[in-house]
């Protein structure tokens, strides 16, 4: 048997490659890492700050771009999405029926309010990133610090008002200044973040003293509502009674204008007729004595007229039947 010696570059009878294509292979894996380390991809909802060791050089957008290998690095920063710190609950499913991690954040919750009650205060900060360079560059730890930043605000905002503004009427008035509150300490900060929304998702007083808290706002609305009955009965009543009284005000003096004219008319038509009278006295009275007869005869039922010169009986006239009224 004739044994042939491997030329180099062949495989030996080991069955191993030869250094020749461990050579190929450790250049093609050192191509690729550089390929990977120049090539990288920002998603459309982020936006890349690059550095070269370690300072600051430019913000790329969204889209395939270039880097030098080894020398600059990405951080990526989401600056559309809307980040979530709550306070005093923790979410772990949301949904048509959310659910909630068990555990007890009354360290973060328990706040004294302004009329020295104590209540559970839960609520819900967003926020996202404005300036990707400020949010990286210019504070650690930007989670930590904005819990931190929101606890500080809202219990400042929650000892201003007492436990009745904050369980009530307060509560939007609330979320709103502790937003702006918030806001303004961030700016100062130079985060780089705009907070969304502070929302207060709940206010309850701690749970020992729920019943008595419950009894005292039972006596309250009990209270409010005798006093919305009062009042009811006062709207219905009081404005009754006060239209009554303007009618009959200008009823009589309604009356008391129609007597005044009436009588004013009558006196007018006394001093008319008295003038006409004092011009032509005779006239006059014979005018009434006609009109008076005018008015009488017709109510007159049979008529008998007698001659004061006739001698014997006057034949009857039928008056009633010709010319006047039976």
């Amino acid at each position: 048997m004739v044994y042939k010696k491997a030329n180099e570059g062949d495989a030996d009878f080991s069955g191993y490659p030869s250094k020749r294509w461990i050579g190929f292979g450790i250049v093609g894996i050192i191509i690729v890492i550089v390929l990977l380390s120049t090539f990288y991809s920002v998603g459309p909802d982020e936006e890349g700050v690059i550095k070269r060791f370690g300072r600051y050089t430019r913000t790329v957008g969204p889209g395939l771009h270039f880097k030098i290998p080894f020398v600059e690095t990405v951080m990526k920063v989401k600056v559309k999405y809307i980040f979530k710190e709550e306070f005093g609950f923790r979410t772990l499913k949301a949904g048509v029926k959310t659910i909630y991690a068990p555990g007890d954040y009354s360290e973060e919750s328990l706040m004294l309010t302004g009329d020295l009650n104590v209540g559970v205060v839960e609520w819900v900060v967003q926020y996202k990133v404005k300036d990707p360079l400020a949010f990286l560059f210019n504070v650690r730890d930007q989670e930590e610090t904005i819990r931190a930043i929101s606890e500080a605000s809202m219990r400042q905002i929650v000892g201003d008002r007492s436990i009745d503004e904050i369980l009530t009427i307060g509560r939007i008035e609330a979320g709103q200044k502790a937003q702006e509150k918030l806001q303004s300490i961030l700016d100062s900060y130079r985060m780089g973040i705009q907070i969304v929304t502070v929302k207060l998702k709940d206010v309850n007083p701690p749970d020992p003293v729920k019943p008595s808290f419950n009894e005292v706002n039972e006596a309250r609305q009990e209270r409010e509502r005798t006093i919305n009955e009062a009042w009811q009965a006062y709207n219905k009543i009081i404005p009754k009674a006060k239209g009554e009284a303007e009618k009959m005000i200008s009823t009589a003096e309604g009356y008391a204008i129609n007597r005044i004219n009436r009588a004013l008319g009558e006196a007018n038509k006394f001093l008319a007729i008295w003038e006409e009278y004092r011009k032509s006295p005779e006239v006059t009275k014979k005018r009434f004595y006609l009109e008076t007869l005018n008015e009488v005869l017709p109510k007159i039922g049979k008529k008998y007229i007698l001659d004061t010169e006739e001698k014997e009986i006057l034949p009857l006239l039928p008056l009633g039947e010709i010319g006047g009224k039976k």
